[in-house]
């Protein structure tokens, strides 16, 4: 049996597309996709979802409020859920918001200080780091993520050096997905659960790799 931990924001968290003047709602359980993901591995895999709207990858947030670092989390969420297989990080759009003026290039050396702290606090903890899914701004959120277009040029690729730096796994979410045009940031339903089954392949191809290379 494995323990996975996926580690993410609002897409992880599961928040649905949000509509003008509405406050954040969240999927039934069952719906995001880490849920599906774990419908799919079945009971030999434990999947925890560790997902928390507004989080970055080493920002504090004065607006979005309080503890949204996910460096700063993240060692008491390892501690509290160990024994740990396999940490997936999909981090990165909330870094996208104009206040934190990080580029792409930016970005991808924030999770990798991600993945060696994790690896610290946790040794010999396989990694997969997800890139997450473009940014359109769009409704609510055009403000909120104005100009993140541009910032998030080249970032899957430059996330895809850092898992090879780092001998992790790597899934683009991009491959898979689009997001919703209601806000440009969140997913809806069916591409929760189409992603969820791709995740679940990739998680599995992966695990199977690692087996092998121990073995």
């Amino acid at each position: 049996m494995s323990a996975i931990l996926c580690y993410g924001d609002s897409n992880t968290h599961g928040t649905m597309p949000i509509l003008p003047g509405q406050p954040l709602v969240r999927y039934e359980r069952g719906i995001p996709w880490p849920d599906k993901m774990s419908n799919i591995l079945g009971t030999e895999h434990i999947v925890i979802s560790e997902g928390l709207p507004g989080r970055t990858t080493v920002h504090d947030d004065p607006i979005g409020g309080g503890m949204r670092s996910g460096i700063d989390l993240l060692p008491a969420i390892l501690k509290s859920h160990e024994p740990l297989d396999l940490l997936i990080i999909m981090l990165g759009t909330n870094d996208l918001k104009p206040r934190f003026l990080s580029s792409s290039l930016d970005i991808a050396q924030s999770v990798d200080r991600i993945v060696k702290e994790s690896q610290w606090y946790a040794p010999g903890l396989d990694v997969m780091i997800i890139s997450p899914a473009s940014v359109i701004p769009n409704g609510t959120l055009t403000d909120v993520f104005f100009g993140a277009e541009i910032r998030q040029k080249d970032l899957s690729t430059h996330l895809q050096n850092i898992a090879s730096i780092n001998k992790t796994g790597f899934m683009n979410a991009d491959d898979y997905v689009k997001v919703s045009p209601i806000d440009g940031v969140h997913w809806d339903e069916d591409t929760h659960n189409s992603f969820g089954i791709a995740a679940a392949q990739v998680v599995l191809d992966y695990l199977n790799k690692r087996r092998k290379i121990i073995t």
